[in-house]
């Protein structure tokens, strides 16, 4: 099994490569990729040194699988090159997700759509990954009319220049910005560009990726992005209106028997979802289950994830474990 990481040099691919060790994905030989200016330096994995190599030549390669989280300009023009070669390619950006012809996977609730045909499968966005894991078995069972959701996002969904930008501040030095504003003592309510409709894309990919991994247009979503001064962990606020009633001991019991979910729901003893908690985990953390008591069958909850895993790398990961286990690749 060859495996390639695009973008093996930044912040979500080191985390790619830390994953692949930890949950023993079956790698004979590992292509590090990225971008000419990383071409020729060495990263370890598994205790063995490799040579970064650049796109080229990683194509050249044939790998198998390559897992790319590389920016959505490098994907439009290389994941076909990759298709092309033969290898299936699982893709980390907004460039192929709402792309009618590709698959938008999260393994837990639609694995099964992909066959030997798609070359080219993308990972849904961070927020909407740890947004659908909690809603899909209660959609299942309630039926789902409308979601309202206001993320809390981390700098690191921004990238290693926001960390940066969040740690100067904090560490009183001036240095590049990443965004308009200072993120410290501070809350952005403004994560990707802003559009025509006043929305931004990160919004508006909240919007739409639900309904296509759940292959469902009946509910809708609307959503506030929010970039907050956390260096890891995304954290949600959702209202669900169901078009049926619910039980609340219901809801906990779906939740907690849903595969990679932990209810984390105990205000007895202030236990809660936090970004700090979530840390390096590969779970998504629901709390503060309850009834919205201004309006019928409507369910309150808080969701956290870590972003740079569930909602990145180990969600591309889990899409190459289903792949490998399935005879797909």
């Amino acid at each position: 099994m060859k495996v390639a990481v695009v973008g093996a040099t930044g912040m979500v691919g080191e985390v790619m490569l830390k994953v692949l060790a930890e949950r023993n994905f079956p790698i004979t030989e590992l292509i590090p990729v990225a971008s000419e200016r990383s071409v020729g330096k060495t990263i370890t994995y598994k205790g063995n040194d490799y040579t970064v190599v650049g796109l080229e030549t990683a194509v050249s390669m044939k790998p198998d699988i390559a897992l790319f989280s590389a920016g959505g300009d490098t994907s439009l023009e290389w994941a076909p090159k990759f298709a092309e070669a033969g290898t299936t390619v699982v893709d980390n950006s907004s460039a192929w997700r709402m792309d009618p012809s590709k698959k938008l996977v999260v393994p837990e609730i639609n694995a099964n759509v992909l066959t030997k045909e798609d070359k080219i499968i993308a990972n849904p966005n961070c927020s909407t990954i740890q947004l659908v894991m909690a809603l899909n078995p209660l959609h299942k069972k309630y039926n789902m009319k409308r979601v309202v959701v206001s993320t809390y996002q981390s700098v690191s969904g921004t990238g290693v220049k926001a960390v940066r930008q969040l740690e100067n501040e904090i560490a009183g030095i001036e240095g590049e910005m990443a965004y308009p504003y200072p993120i410290g003592r501070n809350a952005l309510p403004h994560c990707d560009v802003f559009l025509e409709n006043g929305y931004t894309k990160e919004e508006m990919k909240l919007a739409r990726e639900p309904q296509k991994i759940m292959d469902d247009r009946t509910f809708s979503v609307s959503a506030t992005a929010v970039r907050i001064p956390t260096a890891g962990g995304h954290s949600e606020s959702v209202n669900v209106e169901f078009e049926n009633d619910f039980d609340l001991a219901e809801v906990r019991e779906l939740l907690s028997a849903t595969p990679g979910i932990v209810v984390q729901d105990d205000l007895a003893n202030n236990s809660y979802p936090m970004p700090i908690y979530a840390h390096d985990k590969d779970d998504v953390f629901v709390g503060r289950i309850r009834r919205d008591e201004s309006q019928a069958n409507t369910l309150n909850m808080w969701i956290v994830a870590d972003n740079l895993r569930k909602g990145a790398a180990t969600n591309t990961i889990q899409i190459a474990e289903y792949l490998v286990e399935n005879n797909l690749v």
